[in-house]
């Protein structure tokens, strides 16, 4: 880090001053020469004369990092954030943590606080939380409302990713609750954040009325304010939901507005997942079993590096040959199903969760009883922290088959 003299130095030479020019008629050319030189330290007086000469708060001559040193730690360390490289991310951390502990109030201090928890999160290190937290409350005496909420929503995130559904709901709506009694404006996108985090929440916790009306209200909102980012999201688990409420009108409904979503975003993902969704009804939902195979086959051919959908043609096309009693050719394709690290929400989870009884069912059939309760008890081990389902009630359900054998 640099010294009082190399700051003053440094302020001076990038406003074009002399020694003499910057010393003035209070300092003589040779005491601040002296004081640059960290030969001599200055009095307090000096020292808010030349943080006035230098247009400058004098804590800015104080600090052992300047603001800007730190604008320029900053920069570097948004880059290496904004490279989604893991190499990068240890460099980030490591260029942030001499550093850690200095960091107390400014925008560039909570940024790099956030970066540094976020990383270290990124990276299983166990010191994310507390410059998180430090992060915080750096933006809200700063009343920086969309960092704030970022970090709260990231904060909830945590808890979601932990499987601890309620938890992050509460934390959640404990965060918004905060940021809205402190802040009479809260701009679009971080309210559009905020709805849509909550929405998802309360679908995860089977809070289905009031996860459905705010998820209209953020879809209304986002229309008036012509932001859209966050729509395919939304209409993705209310699609989902529609499917396991068996409403038919809804999820037409929403089937409608993902093709529409597609179309105006060119996201042929939003698209593409329209008729996945309809393959999954068709298995678990109708049991139309020929028809989902159809369907699969007129669906594109997915390599491993298309995780979501390479997988889940896997899943429905081993559940599909399951109900026609292919059970060889089932396990198959059951058995190059990954869970992905990425899968958080509850109903995308119990889904894949499935993919162990159907292959136990498959073994059972095939004469290989012990293979089938070793998977079976996978699945429910795995099913045990999601909320009440027919995914969930379909695992205890072949648990129960399996175990009267």
């Amino acid at each position: 880090m640099t010294t009082l003299g190399d700051r003053l130095r440094t302020l001076r030479k990038q406003r074009k001053l002399t020694l003499e020019s910057c010393a003035g008629e209070q300092m003589t050319k040779g005491m601040l020469s002296l004081i640059e030189n960290n030969k001599a330290n200055p009095s307090m007086e000096n020292l808010n004369y030349l943080a006035k000469r230098l247009d400058v708060d004098v804590s800015e001559l104080l600090e052992e990092i300047s603001g800007i040193e730190l604008r320029a730690l900053l920069d570097e360390a948004e880059k290496l954030y904004k490279s989604e490289n893991r190499e990068c991310y240890v460099k980030a951390l490591e260029l942030i943590k001499p550093i850690i502990l200095k960091l107390s109030r400014g925008y560039e201090s909570g940024r790099l606080l956030e970066i540094y928890g976020r990383l270290a999160f990124d990276l299983k290190r166990t010191d994310w939380k507390d410059s998180i937290e430090k992060a915080s409350v750096i933006y809200d005496d700063l009343n920086i409302i969309p960092r704030r909420a970022s970090v709260g929503i990231f904060q909830a995130l945590v808890l979601f990713t932990e499987r601890r559904y309620e938890e992050a709901l509460k934390r959640l709506m404990k965060e918004r609750f905060e940021i809205e009694r402190k802040s009479g404006y809260i701009d679009a996108l971080t309210k559009l954040d905020l709805d849509t985090y909550e929405a998802l929440m309360r679908f995860a916790v089977n809070d289905t009325e009031v996860g459905t009306r705010v998820m209209n209200e953020a879809i209304a909102y986002s229309k008036k304010e012509l932001v859209f980012y966050q729509t395919g999201q939304l209409y993705r688990v209310a699609a989902y939901r529609a499917v396991i409420d068996g409403d038919e009108e809804k999820l037409s409904y929403y089937e409608q507005k993902l093709i529409q979503y597609g179309e105006f975003a060119e996201d042929k993902q939003a698209i593409l997942y329209t008729k996945t969704i309809r393959i999954h009804q068709l298995n678990s939902f109708h049991h139309n079993y020929e028809e989902a195979l159809r369907r699969l086959d007129s669906l594109p051919k997915f390599s491993s590096e298309d995780e979501f959908f390479f997988n889940f043609y896997n899943l429905e096309r081993g559940k599909a040959l399951y109900g026609m009693a292919r059970y060889q050719e089932a396990l198959e394709h059951l058995k190059q199903v990954m869970i992905s690290d990425q899968l958080h929400h509850p109903f995308d989870l119990s889904i894949f969760y499935e993919k162990n009884a159907y292959a136990a069912l498959c073994a059972e059939e095939l004469g290989d009883l012990k293979t089938a309760m070793e998977l079976i008890t996978i699945a429910e081990d795995n099913m045990e922290l999601m909320p009440e389902s027919p995914y969930t009630l379909f695992v205890k359900e072949s648990a129960r088959k399996l175990n009267r054998k």
